[in-house]
């Protein structure tokens, strides 16, 4: 009842968040449920439709991610003094940003059920009536079973990753002592320093490079042939675990550099002797390194990893041949980018929500306004300026060991 009331007052950007996490809740679920169709109709091709549905969890996985950040950003889920004093704190409220947000995703999940049968004709009223019979495999029954777990698979999953990354972890400290009958602070006296942004960018320079070497010891095959599912190079000419493993890793450790990237920009921009926007820009970047740069930096592996995989399977598709994408695939690489595209978005719009007091007070000391939006201008330059060719480069060295000689 309270999620309800606090939805019906929500801001109108508020509701447009829940509606796209809904959105992409149905395409992740009208892609799982395209999989299970697949493994219905053909009963013998066990290993062709588990390779299906595991590449349903790409999408699922972005769109969980988005949900968490819209979530994360909810005004409505934030701590307040008066509903404090009824008994809703902190863990409180992150529970009911999980209840939120798996309502949401549910009525994405309920919407793609209605929509798979009716393009497979199983329903029939609409024009658009088994439009897609031979691509969905209509003509087999969907196990009820089946169908309810994987539609359950968002909801659940958004529920548990905002529990697991909304709930206080101070406050589970302090009911940690409270147990043990310890009421003094952790550190007394001391105050905790959070931790700085650009801690994960060695990791990640680490983790990237040990995937482009792994990548480079397992990938001598050819390319991939176009009209196979999954025929990544590798040793044998076929699917290679080593050779997956390598590309993911070195996408991981894009995704740890990226709070870090983003901080050294903004160190770089006001090094020397800045003028005011310029040095404005920078500390804003650096500011905002935490909540900006781990969006950002799965945006450049989504990117890179897409400009990797269509200049490795163009490589192997002449013109005449079968297509390598097939629409299933093209809605689930456009779920991906929509969501981290949106991601992205959104953790930038919520920075500059956090950061209202501090450009109020330079308002009230007198600042332009052209100066601040300089600063803007300046800050997206220099993401672009170095976003842009890292994603490149990543995806480069990506498919480097996968081209033929």
């Amino acid at each position: 009842m309270l999620s309800l009331r606090l939805t019906r007052g929500a801001h109108p950007l508020v509701l447009l968040r829940r509606l796209l996490v809904a959105l992409a809740s149905a395409a992740a679920g009208f892609l799982l449920l395209s999989a299970l169709g697949f493994a219905t109709a053909h009963p013998k091709a066990g290993q062709e439709a588990l390779v299906r549905l595991l590449w349903c969890a790409v999408p699922l996985a972005a769109v969980v991610h988005f949900a968490v950040t819209v979530a994360r950003g909810d005004p409505a889920t934030r701590p307040r003094d008066g509903l404090d004093a009824l008994g809703f704190g902190p863990a409180r409220m992150a529970a009911l940003a999980a209840t939120t947000s798996a309502v949401c995703c549910a009525l994405g999940s309920a919407l793609a059920l209605p929509a798979y049968l009716e393009l497979r004709g199983d329903l029939g009223g609409t024009p658009l009536s088994g439009r897609a019979a031979g691509l969905l495999d209509a003509g087999t029954p969907l196990p009820w079973g089946a169908t309810v777990t994987l539609l359950g698979l968002a909801p659940a999953l958004s529920a548990a990753a905002c529990l697991l990354l909304l709930y206080p972890r101070g406050e589970r400290r302090r009911g940690a002592r409270h147990a043990a009958g310890d009421t003094a602070p952790a550190v007394p006296g001391v105050p905790q320093e959070p931790r700085p942004a650009y801690t994960g960018l060695p990791w990640g320079v680490a983790l990237t490079a040990c995937g482009f070497a792994l990548e480079a010891y397992t990938g001598h095959g050819p390319a991939p042939e176009p009209h196979a599912l999954l025929t990544l190079p590798g040793q044998g000419g076929g699917t290679s675990p080593g050779l997956l493993g390598g590309w993911l890793l070195a996408l991981l450790g894009v995704v740890l550099a990226g709070p870090g990237i983003t901080h050294w920009s903004g160190t770089l921009l006001a090094a020397g002797r800045p003028g005011p926007v310029r040095l404005l820009a920078g500390r804003i970047l650096q500011d905002a390194a935490r909540r900006i740069g781990r969006p950002l930096g799965v945006l450049c592996a989504v990117a890179s990893g897409a400009l990797a995989a269509a200049e490795l399977y163009g490589a192997g598709w002449d013109g005449g041949g079968a297509r390598p994408f097939g629409p299933l695939t093209g809605l689930g690489a456009a779920v991906v980018m929509a969501c981290v595209t949106a991601t992205a978005i959104t953790a930038s719009l919520d920075t500059r929500h956090a950061r209202h007091r501090t450009v109020a007070a330079l308002e009230r000391l007198g600042i332009p306004a052209s100066l601040l939006r300089g600063a803007a201008a300046v800050r997206t330059g220099v993401l672009l300026l170095v976003l842009a060719p890292l994603t490149w480069v990543v995806a480069e060295l990506t498919v480097l060991p996968l081209n033929r000689s």
